[in-house]
């Protein structure tokens, strides 16, 4: 056989490599997609995304909602129309069962996170070469964070698509100046910002890159800008148009970020400690400390990449570190640069390795996709089991199953927060036992004794032994706890004696009728925290939600 024939039949490994990445991405968010459905656990899932975009049919497209910017959610409003058409029907569909419009919704942010990884494989190819490229690719695929909040209908993860388009332009810039560079990273600067208002941090590359190009330097930052402008206001048109309640909702967002002390259960701890904590876990500690040895090379062998690569990362660290609030997931829109970095140190840790031990294998690909392994495997490992976690019922759900076959309709029943109000209602069918379409009478935990307003984060300050006695008064004979709610009051008990007080008589007064939890073998969820109270990353999860015990009271 010829030699030209031999190399028109070969195996296209690169593009393969690139399809296998991306729909290995694709396939570690969907799995488990319909998690906790008919019902939406996750509070920020359930109040902000798909409900604006169902609302849009009802009034502009002025989402009268700036705390999150708009372009997932006008993704979401688009796929929704396309799915059911006009109002009636699409209000109609989602009264009846929103299961649908929030499959759609996170199937659609878990393909913009598949994406992502694609768009990342490009931009390490432009920055350094294709094995890194594709390593970090990998890494952001595999990785933990970024697998779990991909079954979510959040903004999160969808913001990594634009984000990594931008750095595809970023690279281009670095190498070749043009302007076609400038604007895919402004295009999709504006496009990132418009889904995630932190997401912007791609603009210190951006700038950094411009520093080192060869060439059109401010005529491509002028086309960057007026691009990134245009980006943002296609996904954030009234932005400008109704641009007092656009600035409003960043101040909310910004005293919301700030709002620390608030918040039960929040670790008591520095925030740059705890995002760099969470490194080795929501990335993975082999990852993490590849990222800082990448770093250092950087900076010693390739300072123009370094100045491009690193410098974003830590000025987001420092700056979300010193909010009031920190929550893991706010750190996704470095994990690009993250994965870049600690693709490039271990790529070139294990090629320098294979070169010493014999120098042949230097420019061989093996050691490249050693350095791959290595860096995915915790990742892998862990998004795997979560994925599985996901795809089994809620303990929510299970102890639900238990009230309908125990707790007749119409029965008064608490309700620790636990759970979204519709959870005391049969999808799709209403219950005439409570004359609010509710199955159950449920006690109102968002009101405190002096009829205020109860926030969800202080619920346990506003517990204490007396309401016990109000609930059997009332006729309120049902209680049900979850530790995403108990588990608060238990780690910081100095802060609520009342609360903890309110659970000792309750345990003391009411009988245990139905106990599930999501450990393996029943054990109960020990401590609290924001992170692996509300994911599975811990491997002794079996099932999603959080330990719930139900007691009688009278």
């Amino acid at each position: 056989m010829r030699a030209a024939e031999r190399g028109r039949r070969r195996v296209p490994a690169w593009p393969l490599a690139v399809a296998g990445v991306v729909l290995l991405a694709a396939g570690l968010r969907l799995w488990g997609a319909r998690h906790g459905l008919p019902f939406v656990y996750n509070a920020d899932e359930n109040a902000h995304f798909v409900p604006r975009a169902i609302g849009m049919f009802g009034h502009s497209l002025n989402p009268e909602y700036f705390i999150n910017p708009p372009a997932f959610t006008y993704l979401l409003h688009v796929a929704f129309g396309v799915r059911w058409g006009g109002r009636e029907a699409v209000g109609d569909a989602f009264a009846a069962d929103p299961t649908t419009a929030f499959a759609i919704a996170r199937v659609l942010a878990g393909l913009l996170g598949a994406a992502a990884a694609g768009l990342l494989i490009w931009a390490g190819a432009r920055f350094f070469d294709r094995r890194v490229g594709l390593v970090a690719g990998a890494l952001l695929a595999v990785a933990f964070l970024p697998v779990h909040y991909g079954h979510f209908a959040l903004n999160d993860v969808p913001a990594l698509a634009p984000a990594c388009l931008a750095l595809v332009g970023v690279a281009g810039v670095h190498r070749r100046g043009r302007l076609i560079d400038y604007a895919v990273a402004g295009a999709g600067l504006g496009l990132a910002c418009a889904t995630k208002y932190t997401a912007g941090i791609v603009l210190l590359c951006l700038l950094a890159a411009a520093a080192t190009a060869p060439a059109a330097r401010l005529r491509g930052l002028a086309l960057a800008g007026v691009l990134a402008l245009a980006g943002f206001l296609v996904g954030n048109p009234y932005g400008l148009l109704d641009f007092d309640a656009f600035r409003e909702g960043l101040e909310q967002q910004s005293e919301a970020a700030g709002e620390g002390d608030s918040k039960l259960g929040l670790a008591g701890q520095s925030g740059i400690v705890y995002y760099l904590s969470t490194t080795t876990w929501g990335l993975g500690w082999v990852p993490a400390l590849a990222a800082v040895a990448g770093a250092v090379g950087l900076a010693v062998r390739r300072r123009a990449l370094a100045l491009i690569l690193v410098p974003a990362p830590i000025v987001f660290l420092l700056f979300m570190g010193t909010q009031g609030r920190f929550f893991a997931r706010w750190l996704l829109p470095v994990y690009p640069m993250l994965c870049l970095i600690a693709a490039w140190g271990a790529v070139s840790g294990a090629t320098w390795l294979a070169a010493r031990a014999r120098p042949a294998w230097g420019r061989a690909a093996w050691p490249a996709a050693v350095a791959g392994v290595v860096l995915c495997a915790q990742g892998l490992v862990f998004s795997v089991h979560n994925d599985l976690v996901l795809a089994r019922a809620d303990t929510r759900q299970l102890a639900r199953d238990w009230m309908v076959e125990h707790v007749p309709e119409g029965e008064r029943v608490v309700v620790e927060p636990i759970a979204p109000n519709q959870w005391a209602m049969d999808p799709g069918a209403p219950s005439r036992a409570t004359g609010t379409g509710n199955r159950w009478n449920k006690w109102a935990t968002s009101r405190g004794l002096d009829g205020g307003i109860v926030k969800l984060e202080d619920y346990e300050r506003n517990l204490e032994p007396g309401l016990l006695d109000r609930y059997e008064e009332a006729g309120y004979c049902w209680v049900v706890t979850g530790s995403t709610q108990f588990g608060r009051a238990l780690a910081e008990p100095a802060e609520v004696p009342d609360a903890i007080a309110y659970y000792d008589e309750l345990r003391r007064r009411a009988d245990r009728e139905y106990r599930v939890t999501p450990l393996a073998g029943g054990e109960p969820v020990d401590g609290f925290s924001f992170d692996f109270s509300f994911n599975a990353y811990p491997l002794d999860y079996e099932r999603p939600g959080p330990e719930i015990v139900i007691y009688r009271l009278c």
